[in-house]
This record gives structure tokens, C-alpha cells and sequence, in this order.
């Protein structure tokens, strides 16, 4: 279970939360550990912005990545899902929102 500790916590989750890329990387990673090749190939999508949404999960601390050798003898890093549950309701909301402190963006 995710609790967040300020109102700005709970914005970055939602906000990586709310890429359908980054929804389908959330779905990949639940199948297991993949790393960034094997992962941008399954997806379809360039190494570039596949690492641009991986940033913006790990901030939100919904992935993490290590760096493995393969076979091969080249070093891969890997990613993989953390443990994604969490529960928002008013009362929540209601103590995280003196909390805020993230400007809007443009």
C-alpha cells in the first residue's frame, strides 16, 4: 500500500498515472523485470521516450531499476514494478492539500 506523506507526493503518482504509454509500461512490468530494450520493443516505442516515462514512474516511486550483466557480458538495466496500491478519498485530500507546494505548469 502507497501512503503518501504530502499532497505533492500524491500528484506525482497521479500524474504518471494518467499516460496511456505509461499505463502499458505499468502492464508490461506486472508480468515481471524487463529491461529497457526488451521493454521498448514489446511497446513499440523508441529507448528515448520509453526513459522519459520511466523517469517519470520512478519519481513517482511506482517503478525502480537495478543494473544487471547480461549473458553477453553487456550491462542492462533493468526495470521492474513496485507493489502499486493506494486508496484517495475526501479525508485524504482534505489533510494532503495544505501540503502542496508544486507550481502549475504552463
Amino acid at each position: 500500500m502507497i501512503y503518501f506523506n504530502s499532497g505533492d507526493e500524491l500528484l506525482l503518482v497521479l500524474e504518471a498515472l494518467s499516460n496511456q504509454q505509461r499505463l502499458k509500461i505499468i502492464a508490461v512490468l506486472s508480468e515481471g523485470k524487463q529491461y529497457v530494450s526488451q521493454l521498448a520493443r514489446e511497446l513499440g516505442i523508441s529507448r528515448p521516450l520509453l526513459y522519459l516515462h520511466l523517469q517519470k514512474l520512478e519519481e513517482a516511486k511506482l517503478v525502480s531499476s537495478d543494473m544487471e550483466i547480461l549473458e553477453s557480458g553487456k550491462a542492462a538495466k533493468y526495470y521492474m514494478l513496485n507493489p502499486v496500491q493506494f486508496e484517495i478519498n475526501e479525508q485524504m485530500i482534505h489533510a494532503l492539500a495544505p501540503s502542496l507546494t508544486m507550481k502549475k505548469k504552463n
